[in-house]
């Protein structure tokens, strides 16, 4: 693969519109928009305080094709469920459907790699991702991977780590990757 093949690919828009729903829920790690089609969920966000879930919802309405509806389907009400479950140590697996239609390509298969082979209380590096995916070259493109994840919690991006221990980056913020980390027993709990 070429570095021009590894490059952030542009997502296409749907051909067809979706239907789906969307709610914030409250975390230990603050507020997480979710949003599901009837394929399965498609996004969490972090950080979802009213300004940031409005442009996400914007965002969503323009990438699906179509507002929200107005209840919740029965994947959200799942994906709520899950994660709550998650963050009481009760879950160590999702078992959601997942909408897979805003990632991509390379992202994609990275992403599907890192939900299927990664485990809850383990930790892979980015070179040892680039090499499960058959590109052992492709450590930063792997970063690219990470920072593109449209479902984070439960496509876990948080246990994508430096190879020589140091934690990496996280879009949710690092404070919120340690949160994560120690929940699963990867990182002592913070001490406040």
């Amino acid at each position: 693969m070429t570095k021009e093949q590894r490059q952030p690919e542009r997502q296409s828009e749907r051909q067809e519109p979706q239907d789906w729903s969307w709610a914030v829920s409250d975390t230990p790690i603050g507020p997480l928009l979710l949003a599901a089609t009837g394929q399965g969920l498609v996004n969490v966000v972090f950080h979802a305080d009213p300004k940031t879930a409005a442009g996400a919802v914007d965002r969503l309405t323009r990438r699906l094709g179509t507002g929200p509806a107005p209840e919740p389907g029965a994947h959200l009400t799942e994906a709520i469920r899950q994660l709550e479950s998650y963050f009481a140590e009760k879950t160590r697996a999702f078992t959601l459907p997942l909408d897979w239609s805003l990632s991509t390509g390379f992202n994609r298969r990275v992403l599907r790699e890192l939900a299927a082979h990664v485990p809850y209380g383990t930790v892979v590096g980015y070179q040892d991702l680039a090499r499960r995916v058959g590109e052992p070259d492709a450590a930063r493109a792997v970063g690219v991977a990470m920072g593109s994840n449209p479902l984070p919690v439960v496509v876990p991006c948080h246990r994508v780590v430096e190879s020589g221990g140091g934690i990496g980056g996280f879009g949710g913020g690092l404070e919120t990757k340690r949160t994560l980390l120690a929940l699963e027993g990867v990182l002592p709990q913070p001490l406040f």
